[in-house]
């Protein structure tokens, strides 16, 4: 069992925390029971598990299987866990995920999407690619200065979806949209003062919805690329609705107006 917080493993797994440290050791940290289940049912070879003595005595089946799935798998305290995890109340086990086993590769000309502009917030873009998969999307795109992807707190706020949908991070989101524009696919950005709201759009086509920063919209340039904007109606003094809540409407839109004969 490992009981030092100096152990080189933890030193491992805590640089994963950080951009920098995935990007090195190109591989990705799973907190949490969800996230192994998700990776252990799409067939993942993992490359580190680690869990505690009282999550193995509860999760006995799991704990043969990661072994199965697992290159390196240890037990370790609970302090040493706690150690490697960025979650306050930590469940118990924890994983390592190699970034080449994440579906980067997205439709050369998607149906139904997303487009992130510098959305930061983890909780945000990881409830927007739980929305995505739910209505199964093709993809979400962010920008560079997003949020990335493989983020801990974004991996744990898509419930695991980020795991298995396409996400993919790019240095330039203008040349993307143009991109599939040349193919027929329609992007499509909200803004209040949008000459229709999003339930008067046609979605039946091949879309892409356009987002933008929390507090900032989407920039300009960006704005002048989208073939329309559309408005989400909102009560007089409201100035803004959460852009994962404003994706998931949108979304939804065009999953109706798809299935309706």
């Amino acid at each position: 069992m490992i009981t030092s917080r100096q152990n080189p493993l933890v030193k491992e797994l805590v640089q994963l925390h950080r951009a920098k440290g995935r990007a090195q050791q190109q591989a990705l940290l799973l907190e949490g029971t969800n996230l192994l289940d998700i990776a252990l049912a799409q067939g993942y070879r993992l490359t580190v598990v680690c869990y505690t003595e009282a999550w193995a005595s509860r999760n006995r089946e799991r704990s043969h299987q990661a072994q199965a799935q697992g290159d390196r798998v240890e037990l370790v305290s609970e302090a040493v866990l706690g150690a490697m995890v960025t979650t306050v109340h930590p469940d118990g086990v924890v994983a390592v995920l190699p970034r080449h086993c994440l579906p980067w590769q997205a439709p050369a000309q998607p149906s139904l999407g997303v487009i992130l502009s510098q959305v930061q917030d983890p909780g945000n873009v990881g409830t927007i690619i739980r929305t995505a998969a739910a209505v199964a999307a093709d993809g979400v795109w962010c920008s560079g200065d997003s949020v990335a992807p493989d983020h801990p707190k974004v991996l744990r706020a898509s419930a695991g979806m980020a795991l298995g949908l396409p996400v993919i991070q790019t240095g330039d989101l203008a040349a993307l949209i143009e991109d599939y524009q040349s193919q027929g696919v329609q992007v499509v950005a909200t803004a209040m003062d949008a000459p229709q709201t999003y339930w008067d759009w046609d979605w039946r086509s091949p879309s892409l919805i356009l987002l933008g920063n929390e507090g900032a919209g989407l920039p300009p340039r960006l704005q002048n690329l989208a073939h329309g904007r559309v408005a989400i109606p909102q009560a007089r003094g409201v100035e803004s609705l959460n852009v994962a809540i404003s994706a998931a409407l949108l979304l939804y839109e065009a999953q109706r107006q798809r299935q309706t004969p």
